[in-house]
This record gives C-alpha cells, sequence and structure tokens, in this order.
C-alpha cells in the first residue's frame, strides 16, 4: 500500500505564506519518515483536489488529509469535507482518509501554553 499524506493550508496570495507551507511540509514528513505534500484549500496551489488527483496520479492507493486549521468553521466542518467527498467519488478504488484539524488536538494545549509561559 502506497499512502501519500497532504497537509491543508488555508491558503494565501503571498508566496511566502506557500514556502512556508512548503517547508513545513518538508519538516513534518522528515520527522515522519513519510513524503507529505502541501495542499490548500484556495488562494494558491494545488488545491485540494488537484492534490488528491496528482497523488493517485503517482500511484497512491491511499491518501491522508491533515487540515491544518485551528477552530470548527465553515471551511472544517463543511467545505474541505465536501473536497473530500468528490475525491473519494472521483477515485473510488482509492482509501481517501480525512483527519482532524489539528486544532482538535490536546496537545496543542500545552504547545500554546509553553510558549506563553514566563521565563523561571
Amino acid at each position: 500500500m502506497t499512502e501519500a499524506v497532504l497537509l491543508i493550508a488555508h491558503g494565501s496570495r503571498n508566496p511566502a505564506a506557500q514556502a512556508d507551507h512548503g517547508r513545513l511540509c518538508e519538516l513534518v514528513g522528515t520527522a515522519a519518515g513519510v513524503t507529505v505534500r502541501p495542499a490548500y484549500l484556495e488562494l494558491a496551489e494545488p488545491s485540494i483536489a488537484d492534490a488528491v488527483d496528482a497523488a493517485v496520479a503517482d500511484g497512491a492507493d491511499r491518501v491522508r488529509l491533515v487540515p491544518l486549521f485551528l477552530h470548527t468553521g465553515n471551511h472544517v466542518a463543511r467545505d474541505i469535507p465536501g473536497i473530500v467527498d468528490a475525491a473519494r467519488e472521483a477515485h473510488p478504488d482509492v482509501t481517501i482518509q480525512l483527519d482532524e484539524h489539528v486544532g482538535a488536538d490536546p496537545g496543542l494545549v500545552d504547545l500554546i501554553a509553553g510558549r506563553i509561559q514566563p521565563p523561571a
């Protein structure tokens, strides 16, 4: 089984944001020991649908999508699941898994708390 992992960012017209997201994908992929590809909800390329299509074209039979969003707004609750449903219809022989958005992870509280704690 060949898995592709897509980190989904919102997207920005600012090329620096896209470069940052690309670097994050590389760092996360290295840390996790897997290849991680960027995908964007809007305003940047590749779109989520295009990134899924590319992963499948490259031989992935499983695609895991990780939304880098903090809160359950419309993008997390409706937009991304709708795009994923369409990708599942387009690729019925591929397992397409949508993970919870990163803001749902309890480790995020520790990360933020650690950043704001006063120095000892």
